[in-house]
């Protein structure tokens, strides 16, 4: 079993930056693939960013791109999310997700979320 804690949320005005954290244990995160989802009010969860075991490869849901970059420390158990340049848009609860598949799927670990408030 996969324990994900997630933190680093919070608010922020527009324009500004937060970095979140999840800390992954039950087993060593550099056999997960690991990413992030988020959750605005009355939404769907939606993918946001993710990277590969080896943290070789990243991908990125298209408003994210050039502004949030995530990446990994295998040796902490450790995926981040930096997050620059936010948009009030980017409000949502983030929720960290782990696979131990080649990718993120259907059948994830979830952390318990985090909020992140932006202001305009």
């Amino acid at each position: 079993q996969v324990q994900l804690v997630e933190s680093g949320g919070g608010l922020v005005q527009a324009g500004g930056s937060l970095r979140l954290s999840c800390a992954a244990s039950g087993r060593t995160s550099s056999s997960l693939s690991m990413g992030w989802f988020r959750q605005a009010p009355g939404k769907g969860r939606k993918f946001v960013a993710s990277i590969t075991r080896n943290g070789l490869n990243t991908y990125y849901e298209d408003s994210v791109k050039g502004r949030f970059a995530i990446s990994r420390d295998n040796a902490k158990n450790t995926v981040y999310l930096q997050m620059n340049r936010l948009k009030p848009e980017d409000t949502a609860i983030y929720y960290c997700a782990a696979n131990p598949g080649p990718g993120l799927g259907g059948d994830n670990y979830w952390g318990q979320g985090t909020q992140v408030t932006v202001s305009s």
